[in-house]
């Protein structure tokens, strides 16, 4: 068996030398101690010898296998060594070159125009309030002057989680919200922009759009008030050459309503496509509050008046822009997107 031992260790440590990978080594250990490797059998043999031979046989067995688990180890780590090196080599960084520059971002459309809104307003002493965009239906609609059986709730086709809870068709309830929180404090005076959603969806309406609610309640305030504010709003948008008309309208929470035009930005008001020939082209909606809307804020509609609006952030820039399809501005097609 001395033979035989001496036999396999000289033929292991010259393969274990020889080895230039790790499945070369792997391999090697498998023919030297896997089930039905050199010293396992060995090992199996020992019972065959007899009683005085294998304590010496057995010791023989072990300091060889020692020895071999010591120099597979030893190579083991030496490849192992050699590969990392190796490695590093290969993937060394100069960091002393100059980097790979990005491509810079830019704010959304819908963004530049948010801010510009939010900032027109605050130049006038507005300031901006938000509110939650899953609403109950007593805030988006009751509240507004909307009850259950109101004909005007079928002009919104609205999305309901449940009988109580919606995603808000409209800013409006931030309205609300907001003069329950400052009742009876005067004046209360804000815009509210935010995402709201509506089961509606061609070229120039979207399920999910913008809008910008403003709000001004106070003593004496008159519709010539309000046509100031949105004078000024539009010059400031659009240029100081617009003009504006209110036309008579409705809606439940004002009284009384106007819609409000601007004078055509691309032909001037002399008439072309985009305002169809009449030199108007329709931005928004307002009116006074509506006195039972003052009350459901907290407020004494013999006490405090006010005037309210509700403008589209994506109708503005469309028009702003001269976009002529409202889903481009959802699209995230980076052509499109790079030019503004």
């Amino acid at each position: 068996m001395r033979e035989e031992l001496d036999e396999i260790r000289a033929e292991a440590l010259e393969r274990v030398a020889a080895a230039r990978s790790a499945d070369e080594l792997r391999e090697i250990r498998v023919r030297l101690f896997g089930k039905k490797g050199a010293l396992t059998q060995l090992m199996k043999r020992l019972g065959a010898l007899p009683p005085a031979e294998r304590p010496q046989a057995g010791t023989l067995v072990n300091e060889t296998r020692a020895l071999l688990e010591e120099a597979w180890e030893a190579k083991n780590d030496a490849l192992a060594a050699e590969a990392l090196t190796a490695r590093l080599r290969e993937e060394t960084i100069d960091v002393t070159l100059p980097g790979t520059a990005l491509p810079a971002g830019h704010k959304h459309p819908l963004s530049m125009v948010i801010e510009d809104i939010e900032n027109i307003f605050i130049g006038m002493g507005f300031a901006v309030a938000e509110g939650p965009e899953i609403e109950t239906d007593y805030y988006n609609f009751e509240a507004l002057n909307l009850p259950a059986d109101h004909p005007a709730r079928d002009m919104q086709d609205s999305f309901y989680i449940t009988e109580e809870f919606l995603l808000r068709s409209q800013t409006s309830p931030v309205q609300i919200r907001t003069m329950e929180s400052m009742c009876p404090g005067l004046p209360v005076k804000i815009i509210a922009p935010g995402k709201v959603y509506r089961n509606d969806d061609d070229a120039t309406h979207s399920p999910m759009f913008h809008q910008v609610e403003g709000l001004l309640v106070d003593r004496d305030v008159r519709m010539s008030d309000l046509k100031g504010v949105l004078l000024l709003f539009i010059r400031e948008m659009f240029g100081p050459e617009r003009e504006i008309r209110m036309r008579p309208s409705f809606f439940p929470f004002t009284e009384p309503s106007a819609e409000i035009d601007v004078s055509c930005m691309f032909c001037g008001g002399s008439g072309c496509r985009l305002c169809k020939g009449t030199g108007w082209i329709e931005i928004l909606g307002s009116g006074m509050v509506h006195p039972r809307v003052l009350e459901m804020g907290g407020y004494d509609p013999g006490a405090a008046t006010g005037f309210a609006f509700g403008v589209g952030v994506e109708r503005v820039a469309m028009l702003k822009y001269g976009i002529d399809d409202m889903r481009l501005l959802f699209d995230n097609d980076i052509r499109f997107l790079r030019q503004f």
